[in-house]
């Protein structure tokens, strides 16, 4: 879709919306990789892509904006539909879309980013779906079994020694805790003294430190990163089972995610490239499962080494 497609798109939307409708100023896109956002004057519209009706539950996803609003962890919402997933929330002013460069370059950055999950996990909020990771990757091998598109080759492999992560995340499992599950670095707006969370289309209930293991595999964080992200989360130095449930999920979320960008390809969403996209992230996945520290977090999380709990 052109820009000018997308504005057009826009403007139509907001004709529907009482609180936009009469809005005569300009229009801005802010971005998105499935979804199109706008700033609108004081507000931000969000109207949802082509094909993310296959795998997102917008139910859930409005119920899930609303309760981080109410935890001070993402912006006020004042206006959503259900049915199409289109909603207004307020614009933060002041506060800038992080990337990974961000990340890397804004003193504590991610020590702001873990103290917001920390907000989240401890908020007591109670989203409607459960965010099951293996379940998730049986969901998207359904869709795309329906689709002609290629798996990287030794994908179902890699799948099978997974089992191994499943069965050491189930022998000590820790409670399931509101999650957003999909921490790109441009859904976190930092204005300084706090980060804002966006984007709850893929929230649920989920162990906690799959937020930080994802957004560390999102940034391309390196030790000092994560280092900094969990000393902030926990208040202290984590334990070894903590630390190696995290390194755990920075492999599976590759392994989820490697599917995710195949359904993207599939859908011809042109916002990136999806292909390479998907091998990227599948050949990071296997490397890290490879390395004597992904064996050692293996190790510890199923012998449940220092275990303490998150909340």
């Amino acid at each position: 879709m052109t820009a000018e497609a997308e504005l057009a798109l826009a403007r139509e939307a907001i004709k529907r919306i009482p609180l936009l409708s009469h809005h005569a100023g300009p229009i801005e896109r802010l971005g998105g990789l499935t979804n199109m956002v706008f700033r609108i004057g004081d507000h931000c519209l969000r109207i949802p892509g082509k094909g993310t009706e296959e795998y997102i539950d917008r139910a859930n996803e409005l119920v899930a904006t609303k309760l981080v609003a109410d935890a001070g962890v993402g912006p006020e919402i004042l206006y959503a539909d259900a049915e199409t997933g289109v909603f207004v929330s307020r614009f933060i002013e002041g506060a800038a879309t992080m990337t990974p460069e961000r990340f890397r370059q804004v003193p504590g950055a991610p020590a702001r980013a873990a103290k917001a999950f920390r907000r989240l996990h401890g908020s007591g909020a109670v989203f409607p779906a459960r965010f099951e990771l293996f379940a998730m990757i049986d969901s998207y091998l359904a869709i795309l079994s329906t689709k002609d598109v290629e798996l990287p080759e030794g994908y179902h492999g890699v799948l099978n020694e997974a089992e191994t992560v499943r069965a050491a995340l189930s022998a000590h499992p820790l409670p399931n805790v509101a999650c957003h599950c999909d921490p790109l670095c441009e859904n976190f707006l930092d204005d300084g003294e706090r980060v804002w969370i966006v984007d709850w289309e893929y929230s649920g209930m989920n162990d906690p430190m799959w937020d930080l293991g994802d957004l560390s595999v999102e940034g391309g964080f390196g030790p000092d990163q994560d280092a900094e992200l969990l000393q902030a989360y926990f208040g202290r130095e984590p334990d070894p089972s903590e630390r190696g449930r995290m390194i755990i999920y920075k492999a599976m979320c590759d392994l989820l995610w490697t599917l995710w960008g195949l359904i993207q390809l599939a859908n011809d969403n042109p916002a990136d490239d999806f292909r390479v996209y998907a091998d990227g992230r599948f050949a990071r996945c296997r490397a890290l499962m490879r390395t004597a520290e992904f064996s050692s977090a293996v190790e510890a999380v199923a012998s449940g080494i220092g275990v303490r709990g998150t909340t």
